[in-house]
């Protein structure tokens, strides 16, 4: 398993695809709590799972005003076709040209296979890292550790 990058440090900005005509930018969301859900691949069911989980539980972020970003190494059309089959309300971002920049930058690339690692990062609002997890790829990390870890962001 990789080494992730720990509470305290910055969270290393980064631009990538929501769509293929659509971008969105971590600094933008400076202000807000940011939740990052790295994941191996879309159809796995872990992953498929733990997304669905996490937007049953879109509520729960937003009333800490979090915003929750999905990001593996498929494309922009494996998103779309995922999102709309798992009927996800938040975006899923393609770490997929340079593969895995982003989530190598995050300590959360799995070289050995070429996906990411299933890890957590809760973001505060001034950009730094809060909260990191890395669970095992074969296991659904929950949501119990981002929710405590929002209850306890300063305000």
């Amino acid at each position: 398993m990789s080494l992730i990058l720990a509470p305290g440090n910055p969270a290393p900005d980064f631009t990538l695809h929501v769509t293929p005509d659509q971008k969105l930018t971590l600094s933008e969301l400076r202000g807000r709590p940011v939740i990052l859900a790295f994941y191996p691949a879309d159809w796995s069911p872990v992953c498929g799972d733990q997304m669905s989980l996490y937007n049953e539980i879109l509520p729960e972020f937003a009333k800490h005003g979090a915003e929750l970003l999905g990001i593996s190494v498929d494309g922009v059309w494996c998103h779309e076709a995922f999102a709309k089959d798992r009927h996800l309300h938040f975006p899923l971002l393609a770490d997929f040209e340079p593969k895995g920049e982003v989530a190598k930058k995050y300590g959360a690339y799995r070289t050995g296979d070429g996906n990411c690692e299933r890890a957590l990062f809760v973001i505060d609002r001034n950009g730094t890292i809060f909260w990191s997890y890395l669970s095992p790829v074969a296991v659904n990390p929950g949501a119990d550790g981002i929710l405590q870890a929002l209850e306890e962001l300063p305000k």
